[in-house]
């Protein structure tokens, strides 16, 4: 089982910058049009559990498809460090961009892949 620890992540040019408490187990790799493109590695947590530090306000939102997950990415160098929803239980969830977080060696934790290309 992971240690729960206390990440930063940040877009490319710092201008968004957040600490995400979490348990890095294990990634998800969705294979969809915006997903694949973008390049996420995919951990998710509750909004309790993330902390803005800087630049909530300097993202521009997308939304596609159903129009219910927010893809936020930087208005200054476009990179999309997290994006958020309502999960099932109606709270509030962030996906954090594993690749955005400073420290992390994504390449040693399971990777499981989805296809919502398929959804």
């Amino acid at each position: 089982m992971a240690e729960t620890k206390t990440y930063t992540g940040s877009c490319h040019c710092g201008n968004v910058r957040y600490e995400v408490t979490t348990a890095l187990e294990s990634l998800m790799q969705c294979n969809c049009s915006l997903c694949s493109r973008a390049g996420y590695l995919m951990s998710f947590v509750p909004a309790a559990q993330l902390t803005f530090l800087s630049g909530e306000d300097a993202v521009t939102d997308y939304l596609f498809n159903k129009h219910k997950i927010h893809h936020p990415f930087c208005a200054t160098c476009g990179v999309r460090s997290f994006g958020w929803g309502f999960g099932k239980d109606g709270g509030k969830t962030y996906m954090i961009n594993v690749r955005c977080l400073e420290g992390v060696e994504h390449d040693a934790l399971e990777i499981k892949k989805v296809d919502g290309r398929s959804l």
